[in-house]
């Protein structure tokens, strides 16, 4: 959140010459319209959630962060509901920490960020791109245990200077909209003027401190994977210690020399868009074939600047039922966090993704990748 709020207003860490002035100038998910604006509560990231890997005996990486709007926490839910129902002795006798209790962690933490002056209980709602949308499912279920309303572009407008909501009763004023649509489709007056998924008009009642933006427009800075090769020395920065995690090693193919070993040891990375999410867009050297390999150097040679470079972690595995028995599969950890001006929260619990093919690093749900329940013991 310091990060954020520096980019927004003195970039002191530019000034410092700990960051490139290009990094945040040139990048994509930089809002200029963000400058200077301070978000209600000055929370920017409300919903976090944070990719992690093991490599091997306590050795554990933040892989990704996913600071605009991380999903897969329906999954985290539902994986439990389904343990609990087909073996509840494992959580008596385990002392496992529940995890039901996400959705009203969520809708307390998102009433806390409420603007200024709000009277009475906070009116919540969730923004979905819709019925079509490969989330839809988390994005209603979300809203179903919060216990608030679930709406699309079309349901919402701007009345009076607020964000409002269509009921039976007219419109409702919103004080805060869990915004599970992308920052360019919010508002067609400031972002893509093709978007029918956002509300005319919704970014000015933001910028006026009258409604609040979870996540806020912007945060995608945050979590660009150029921008995360310099983690660990913006993390010395504002705290002025050293991470208790660590990154993986980081190639920027904008950087000629880093391109050119990127270039020669093509086949043992793996290499990422910068932008890129879901696993879309994604290289995996050691698993490429000739013909994909020479595409993908084709891409890096074209537009450095839109990829990074990693070598390829051995993740640790966890045993899977297949046809053929028990075998071990590659995994990842997605613990959420939930910040407000009460505090941080993290759940005690979170999202393990699976590869469910032999030998897959790719643990998306988007590429065929499965998810497990996680469990977090009492002390």
């Amino acid at each position: 959140m310091a990060f954020l709020h520096d980019i927004y207003h003195r970039q002191e860490i530019v000034r410092a010459g700990r960051l490139p002035a290009e990094m945040v100038a040139r990048n994509d998910a930089f809002e200029p319209r963000m400058i200077g604006m301070e978000p209600p509560g000055g929370v920017y990231t409300h919903v976090v959630g944070i990719d992690l890997v093991r490599t091997g005996e306590d050795e554990f990486h933040v892989l990704e962060d996913n600071v605009r709007t991380p999903s897969g926490v329906s999954y985290m839910l539902e994986n439990r509901e389904t343990m609990l129902q087909m073996f509840p002795e494992l959580f008596t006798q385990n002392r496992v920490k529940p995890v039901s209790h996400y959705p009203q962690a969520l809708r307390r933490s998102l009433a806390a960020c409420a603007p200024k002056g709000t009277a009475g209980e906070p009116v919540v709602a969730v923004l979905t791109p819709g019925l079509y949308n490969s989330a839809y499912y988390e994005h209603s279920f979300l809203a179903d245990k919060m216990g608030v309303e679930l709406v699309e572009g079309d349901d919402l407008r701007v009345v009076d200077g607020r964000l409002a909501m269509r009921t039976t009763e007219g419109y409702k004023s919103i004080d805060v909209l869990y915004r599970r649509v992308d920052d360019a489709f919010l508002d067609p007056l400031t972002f893509n003027p093709e978007s029918r998924l956002g509300v005319p008009g919704l970014f000015d009642v933001y910028r006026a401190g009258r409604v609040t933006l979870a996540n806020a427009p912007g945060t995608g800075i945050a979590d660009d994977k150029a921008i995360y090769s310099y983690m660990p020395e913006i993390v010395r920065f504002y705290t002025g210690e050293a991470p208790l995690l660590r990154n993986v090693p980081t190639w920027r193919c904008s950087n000629p020399q880093e391109l050119s070993h990127v270039l020669a040891h093509l086949d043992e990375l793996v290499v990422k868009e910068v932008h890129g999410s879901g696993g879309y867009g994604m290289l995996i050297g050691p698993a490429a074939s000739r013909a994909e390999l020479a595409a993908f150097r084709a891409k890096l040679m074209a537009n450095p600047g839109n990829y990074i470079a990693q070598p390829t972690l051995a993740l640790s595995t966890v045993p899977v039922l297949t046809r053929a028995g028990l075998a071990p599969r590659h995994v990842d950890l997605r613990p959420y966090v939930l910040v407000s001006p009460e505090g941080v929260t993290i759940t005690p619990g979170g999202l393990t993704r699976v590869a469910l093919k032999a030998g897959s690093l790719v643990v998306n749900s988007s590429q065929g990748g499965g998810t497990k329940d996680t469990w977090v013991l009492e002390d």
